[in-house]
């Protein structure tokens, strides 16, 4: 399936999401300098001038970024200060595969709930 990276739960995301997310990503015409950036200069933070409470959600199963490696690099070094959130079985994009827990963390760390 075309959200097997991503999610792991698909049966509740609308095949017309799925459907907008690929077009997105073919129809991107800044894909390309964007990954010859990554791969030059890679993504640097500078976490000193990160003046607001973050929050990071990271899937356990993330197939794109593992957890914990890829997630070594963001929390040492890029978001220390960080209120990181795992969520276990859950892939790449939490905001879909388990929206409503994703909406009321998010939600309940901005205060906005």
């Amino acid at each position: 399936m075309a959200t097997g990276r991503i999610v792991t739960h698909s049966e509740h995301i609308a095949p017309e999401l799925i459907a907008r997310r690929l077009l997105g990503v073919v129809g991107c015409s800044g894909l390309e300098p964007l990954l010859a950036l990554a791969l030059r200069d890679g993504y640097p933070v500078d976490a000193e001038h990160v003046k607001f409470p973050v929050r990071v959600l990271w899937g356990t199963d993330d197939a794109l970024l593992p957890w914990p490696a890829a997630a070594t690099r963001y929390r040492e070094q890029w978001l220390p200060h960080a209120d990181w959130v795992e969520l276990d079985g859950v892939r790449h994009s939490p905001q879909l595969d388990v929206p409503l827990e994703a909406a009321q963390l998010v939600l309940g760390f901005t205060g906005a709930a």
